[in-house]
């Protein structure tokens, strides 16, 4: 059922533009009243205790993001009141990118997104994020399409201009994964004859092997991790992951902070990893909001698996 709902979230977001309103007060009347209606369901998809009852939510809410979506102009259209669910606006206003999670009931999560480009005529272009997380098993060499989506929240964009002078874009995004352990993730996007992709091997140093695509770091649901950019010195920084004990090595779920930090630095268009950084102040105030699925919501369901530990 929950691949239903991404594939129907796909077709929906799909769709062509329908007909503007009548008038400027029909259309700021229809506007307030899918907001309200948007703001509604969210909270129904973040607190409801059933999880088929997130996922009608969760479909209901896609249907009215789209009739919202499909409104002329709809990029300028803030959505400040639509607090369960990430809207980050790349700092160029090339795009924006929708994203957002359901909770399932046994603690691990599935992703829905849009990107929305920002079309000169004001015209609807969105490339529909389907979660094709549970089919990719080596994420940091793989190449994504919007519809094989490496799914996670985002919660900021850093644009990145190579020595060819193109542009690519690095998302910070915050990744559930089981009742035991949760992931943050760096990815790439960018967009190459009218359509966009995720993933591109600018990471280096961080392992032996070839550059990666993308950054996936995976620890104890139990503990945070920052994953924060610090822009006057254009870096990603984060904590050092280690696990509890040696036997632990292979169990991500037992992977914790050390204290320490390292780091990518922004050098020539690439990521180039640096380790044992001293930093100050590196916790940001985004922290509190995407460490922890226990701080995105009063979900009964979360208070329910976390009670059981």
């Amino acid at each position: 059922m929950r691949f239903g709902f991404a594939l129907a979230f796909f077709l929906l977001l799909s769709c062509s533009v329908f007909a503007q309103a009548k008038s400027g007060a029909e259309r700021q009347l229809k506007r307030s009243t899918l907001q309200d209606s948007l703001v509604r369901l969210s909270k129904k998809f973040v607190n409801h205790e059933l999880e088929p009852e997130r996922y009608n939510a969760n479909y209901q809410f896609i249907k009215t993001l789209v009739s919202a979506l499909k409104e002329p102009r709809s990029f300028d259209l803030s959505f400040d009141s639509l607090s369960a669910i990430s809207i980050q606006t790349s700092p160029d206003k090339q795009f924006r990118i929708f994203s957002w999670h359901i909770m399932n009931d046994d603690g691990s999560y599935r992703f829905y997104g849009s990107i929305q480009l920002n079309t000169a005529d004001g015209k609807l272009k969105l490339f529909p994020l389907l979660d094709y997380s549970a089919l990719i098993k080596h994420p940091e060499d793989t190449t994504c399409t919007p519809d094989t989506w490496y799914g996670a929240q985002y919660y900021q964009i850093i644009p990145v201009n190579t020595s060819s002078k193109q542009v690519y874009y690095t998302l910070l995004g915050w990744k559930g994964s089981s009742s035991k352990s949760t992931k943050k993730v760096i990815d790439i996007l960018y967009f190459k004859d009218g359509n966009a992709y995720f993933g591109l091997p600018v990471f280096t140093g961080k392992t032996h092997d070839q550059e990666e695509k993308r950054i996936v770091f995976e620890y104890s649901r139990q503990v945070s991790m920052h994953l924060n950019f610090i822009p006057d010195q254009q870096k990603i920084v984060f904590d050092h992951l280690v696990p509890m004990d040696t036997k632990s090595k292979e169990d991500f779920s037992k992977y914790v902070p050390d204290m320490t930090f390292d780091g990518f630095q922004l050098s020539n268009g690439l990521w180039k990893f640096q380790e044992n950084l001293t930093l100050n102040n590196v916790p940001s105030k985004m922290d509190e909001y995407y460490n922890d699925p226990k701080k995105l919501t009063n979900n009964p369901s979360i208070k329910k698996n976390n009670s059981s530990k």
